[in-house]
């Protein structure tokens, strides 16, 4: 079954391409969601007319993630986790836990676009891929700290200079 795709899907095309799919996949899924439509030579023609307004739209929505991407890349996310012997992680770092934190900072970002292979299971510093776009991007910097210990976080504390500076006077 071939199909004009009205959308990019992940793992089958951009807007505008022609592709052929399995039957079942092209009529209970891509054409109901209104992803595709059927590839005949009159839909061909239907789509050239409608192509501009679809590019536009994803235009649209490439700015929209081009704009998250900066909120996602200036954010700090700090993840406090326990730790046992030899500093290994119960359990590990999930995308729902990264998801959480960014959206207590007002950055909502799906748990789903986090490209996070296997959950993290150290401490340390991460920098992780979030897909906003097959076009965009965004890396973010995850820190996995101790549990009680936000001393390891390389952020200097204003107050702890001034309390010294008042006792040395």
């Amino acid at each position: 079954m071939k199909v004009i795709l009205r959308a990019d899907v992940d793992n089958l095309g951009r807007l505008g391409d022609i592709v052929a799919v399995r039957p079942g996949y092209g009529r209970n899924y891509l054409l109901p969601q209104g992803l595709a439509s059927m590839a005949t030579p009159g839909n061909l023609k239907v789509f050239e007319q409608e192509r501009r307004k679809l590019q536009a739209m994803n235009d649209a929505v490439k700015a929209e993630a081009a704009a998250l991407a900066a909120k996602i890349e200036a954010a700090k996310v700090v993840i406090e986790v326990r730790v046992g012997d030899g500093d290994k992680l119960y359990g590990s770092v999930t995308t729902p836990q990264i998801a959480t934190i960014l959206e207590e900072q007002g950055v909502e970002v799906d748990r789903r676009k986090i490209q996070l292979e296997d959950g993290i299971r150290s401490l340390g510093e991460y920098v992780i891929d979030v897909k906003l776009h097959p076009e965009v991007v965004a890396k973010l910097t995850v820190n996995v700290v101790k549990f009680g210990r936000p001393e390891q976080v390389n952020e200097p504390e204003p107050q702890a200079d001034a309390t010294e500076e008042a006792a040395a006077e």
